[in-house]
């Protein structure tokens, strides 16, 4: 079983406990503060307590539980929308609750980025993708959260994206270059910001030819009308090439799950020197820079493993019932 601890004799080094941590595509955000969480970690705890983790790419959320159910990898960076619909069995996990997941930490927040060719705005709001009905967009790989999300998001504003669109099915990188090329007149890019695929896209093609969305707060009310867990946020002036004004977009958090069968002392010095080392992961990413000991579980919507709680409560955190 991955991750299960080897025995070791008295006195001996500590026992081995090697882990995978499933991330997603490069271009992303997951990937880059996935490995950097997984050289932290190996860096603190593997010469102490025997501990070592090791990131992998994949397609995002839902290869990711997939991984985590099939004992393949043993933590892994979800969206929100996926631990609610992994846990109360509801969407693409209707009639079928994932009993073994739960959560360590909120991580930083995922900013929706649909990104198309300026052209097509009229509006500068998610109304524009009106002007995309049977074009090409990429909506990301198959069965990754960002496809998932993609589709919650335009189907709760009234879009059929198989119908209305036609739908390529690309990572963030291939994206990128797609709607450099001319060949998708838009793309899904959830991340947390600077998106690397939504700079190299900017920089290649000039500021004036590729625009973020905007979303109103209506559309931001029917969209949560699906599921809650998005809220308002803003990409910051300056974030990408050119950018002179913020963008009012959406977003929700992404959130670091395990197996709950990860033993307890585990889990406990995992999140442990996640939190003592926040800085180091600042510096990777600035997607990081939002991660902070009194939100950890804030707005948190699925149970905690009992390391994470054990640590929580430790450091002064009232951990509802819910969450136990």
């Amino acid at each position: 079983m991955v991750g299960a601890p080897a025995r070791g004799l008295s006195g001996s080094a500590p026992p081995k406990t090697r882990l995978i941590l499933a991330t997603a595509t490069t271009g992303g955000t997951y990937y880059p503060v996935g490995v950097a969480i997984a050289t932290l970690i190996t860096r603190e705890l593997e010469d102490s307590q025997g501990i070592s983790l090791t990131a992998i790419s994949s397609a995002g959320s839902g290869e990711n539980l997939q991984l985590l159910q099939n004992r393949e990898a043993d933590l892994a960076i979800i969206q929100s929308l996926f631990g609610v619909m992994a846990h109360q069995g509801k969407g693409r996990y209707r009639d079928h609750p994932q009993a073994y997941l739960r959560s360590i930490t909120i991580l930083w927040d995922n900013l929706e980025h649909f990104a198309v060719r300026s052209r097509y705005v009229k509006n500068g709001d998610i109304s524009d993708m009106e002007n995309l009905r049977r074009k090409n967009f990429s909506i990301g790989r198959r069965g990754s959260g960002t496809e998932m999300s993609g589709r919650v998001i335009l189907e709760a504003l009234g879009f059929d994206p198989a119908r209305d669109f036609k739908l390529q099915y690309l990572g963030y990188t291939p994206s990128a270059q797609a709607l450099q090329n001319g060949r998708i007149a838009g793309m899904n890019i959830p991340a947390g910001p600077p998106a690397g695929a939504i700079t190299q896209a900017i920089a290649a093609m000039g500021p004036d030819e590729v625009r973020v969305l905007e979303f109103t707060d209506v559309q931001l009310a029917a969209v949560n009308a699906a599921y809650p867990v998005w809220r308002r946020a803003l990409i910051r002036p300056g974030t990408y090439p050119g950018q002179t004004q913020g963008i009012i977009t959406i977003s929700q958090p992404n959130l670091l799950v395990v197996h709950e069968d990860i033993p307890d002392e585990v889990v406990y010095a995992l999140v442990k020197n996640l939190y003592s080392h926040l800085e180091y992961l600042r510096q990777v990413h600035q997607a990081a820079a939002s991660m902070a000991l009194d939100r950890a579980i804030d707005g948190l919507m699925l149970p905690l493993h009992p390391g994470a709680v054990r640590y929580f409560t430790e450091q002064g955190l009232a951990v509802p019932p819910s969450l136990r």
